[in-house]
């Protein structure tokens, strides 16, 4: 199979543009929303999502917390949809993504949400949606159709829209302008080949990923597919939970896979991979001051919060020629279903 042949290459390659289009045309409300979220004067904010979409609420959580100073955190969907708990959510704000927004659990929250108090803003690529209906405000992130089940495009798009949320809610020129220039960054993150991580990786069967702070949300999201494009078993740490205790399974010739931006996180992190190398672990970072890690290249886009985004993407090239290297078809999976129907 060539790699051009997968729908999950073609949408890989489709993300620069579809970011370009989310940025253009969902600007205005992306704006709108920003005002009404400046005006509620909300005093923490709440988010909800399950997979793929789930690690975008990740890096929201951080990235709201590093620049609105608000308590940010998510809720289970259980809390509500199983164990049927009242949340007090006045003068809150909730984030919830979905890239379907038709999964029972997440759409029956959103709805309580909205109940409860909270000022609801949806992000989806289905704005006729069941989730879009009870939000009070909605973002279609314009990914377009998604066949492969492995989310690349849908992924990007929420964490940028997202972040679109942030820049204009905090009036955050370099944001604006960092994001405004990504689709170019990405075009060049997209042709970024990771050949000595390939070629270790076509033999093995687990690997360690580190992030920190926004990229640990990366970090889960490569965890993610590492499972379910190459079913290779891939566990995501922080930099710093890792030293409590799962540090105690890395055995010379482990491979570790540390995703880092040049952020304040960056050489904190570079700490513990350097300790991790001298320990005969293959650690492979995206950081060019790890003294003892082996380089992966990125497209570096000026700003630590979409550093990460350019990161991913380069990842997303990455693991689906591993999968067609491994002899799997990215494309194709047994137990696996676009929407996932959970209650």
């Amino acid at each position: 199979m060539k790699p051009e042949a997968t729908l999950m290459r073609r949408e890989i390659l489709e993300i620069p543009d579809s970011v370009a289009v989310l940025l253009s045309e969902e600007r205005s409300n992306i704006e709108a929303i920003a005002k009404e979220l400046k005006e509620s004067n909300a005093q923490f904010i709440v988010t909800l999502a399950r997979g793929s979409s789930n690690h975008a609420a990740t890096f929201f959580n951080y990235a709201a917390a590093l620049l609105t100073g608000l308590p940010v955190t998510p809720i289970g969907p259980s809390i509500t949809s199983i164990y049927q708990a009242p949340l007090k959510l006045n003068k809150s704000a909730s984030l919830i993504i979905s890239q379907s927004g038709s999964s029972p659990d997440i759409f029956n929250t959103a709805q309580a949400y909205t109940a409860q108090g909270s000022l609801s803003i949806s992000i989806s690529n289905s704005i006729n949606s069941p989730l879009t209906g009870v939000c009070h405000q909605n973002i279609n992130i314009r990914a377009g159709v998604e066949k492969s089940i492995a989310a690349t495009k849908t992924y990007v798009n929420s964490v940028v829209a997202a972040l679109a949320i942030l820049a204009f809610w905090k009036n955050d020129k370099s944001l604006i302008n960092a994001l405004g220039a990504l689709p170019e960054h990405l075009s060049r993150a997209r042709d970024i080949k990771w050949p000595d991580l390939h070629n270790l990786m076509l033999h093995e069967n687990f690997i360690h990923i580190l992030g920190r702070g926004p990229t640990l949300a990366m970090s889960n999201e490569a965890s993610l597919k590492f499972k379910e494009t190459c079913q290779i078993y891939a566990d995501s740490y922080s930099a710093a939970e890792f030293l409590h205790g799962p540090v105690s399974m890395v055995k010379p010739g482990s491979p570790v896979l540390a995703l880092v931006a040049r952020d304040q996180a960056e050489s904190n992190t570079n700490q513990v991979t350097d300790l991790l190398a001298k320990r005969g672990a293959m650690v492979f970072s995206t950081s060019a001051h790890s003294g003892s890690s082996r380089l992966l290249d990125y497209a570096r886009t000026g700003h630590p919060l979409t550093d990460p985004v350019s990161i991913i993407y380069s990842f997303y090239s990455f693991i689906e020629k591993l999968s067609i290297a491994r002899g799997n078809n990215p494309d194709e999976h047994s137990f696996l279903e676009k929407a996932t129907q959970t209650i």
